[in-house]
């Protein structure tokens, strides 16, 4: 099942069965990109949504220099531009940041998704609202955190979301960005992402082994430093869901 990680550990286990099979049926085609390959670039109009099979997606703003800002991170079990559905374009590009296994889903079946299911409709929609929390997160860290706060709130996020879908070991990083992905995420340079990562690894939090590849050495340490609650996520603690239903 191409779909199986959608909403895993948020909600997934409210959707039925014919419900998910529904969701599954929506994919007209799947197929991958290689590193860096852009997806949808900005303006461009679109009449399917990309759901992530494995890998991860790079959402970014470019500025009049070609100089890139990154703005949001997609990864296994999420869908890249459900938002799409009712814009039809994007104010964003996104493009893969490794190879990328990708299933499509047509805006018309999605529209007869909705029409058959509310409550499939209310777990759609709840997924994109997922992504304007994140964002909400993300102008939080970059207004209010040092940079060694900034990133170790990106990998924590990251860690956490990973964990949802079951794909983090408990120690290595599951996603291999690059320093300068890293300072495009963060609003920093890459010779300050550097010297941030290099503090962070002088005080055990974590440990560099190149071409982006981390182990957590210190996670609640991470936490403390990012000022990570991940309660923005909605899996648990205090803004945790119970249903998708209304129980009034």
């Amino acid at each position: 099942m191409h779909t199986k990680l959608f909403l895993k550990g948020r909600l997934r286990h409210e959707l039925s069965e014919e419900e998910k099979q529904w969701l599954e049926e929506a994919v007209s085609r799947t197929f991958y990109l290689n590193a860096r390959q852009t997806l949808v670039q900005r303006g461009t109009r679109v009449d399917h949504s990309y759901y992530i099979i494995d890998g991860t997606v790079l959402r970014h703003l470019d500025d009049k220099r070609g100089a890139r800002q990154l703005v949001g991170l997609s990864f296994s079990g999420d869908f890249v531009d459900l938002h799409g559905f009712p814009l039809k374009r994007l104010d964003h590009s996104t493009a893969a940041l490794g190879r990328v296994h990708l299933a499509e889903v047509p805006h018309s079946a999605i529209a007869e998704l909705i029409g058959r299911s509310a409550h499939l409709a209310r777990a759609l929609w709840f997924s994109t609202l997922l992504d304007a929390a994140m964002h909400r997160e993300w102008i939080f860290r970059l207004g209010r955190l040092n940079a060694e706060g900034r990133i170790a709130h990106l990998i924590s996020e990251i860690v956490e979301r990973h964990r949802f879908v079951d794909l983090y070991d408990g120690q290595t990083l599951p996603v291999t960005l690059l320093q300068r992905d890293y300072a495009e995420a963060c609003g920093i340079t890459a010779v300050h992402a550097n010297r941030s990562f290099r503090i962070l690894k002088e005080r055990g939090v974590l440990e560099l082994s190149g071409d982006g590849h981390i182990k957590i050495l210190d996670e609640e340490e991470l936490k403390r430093l990012g000022e990570f609650r991940g309660d923005y996520l909605y899996g648990e603690g205090e803004l945790a869901l119970e249903s998708f239903e209304d129980r009034d």
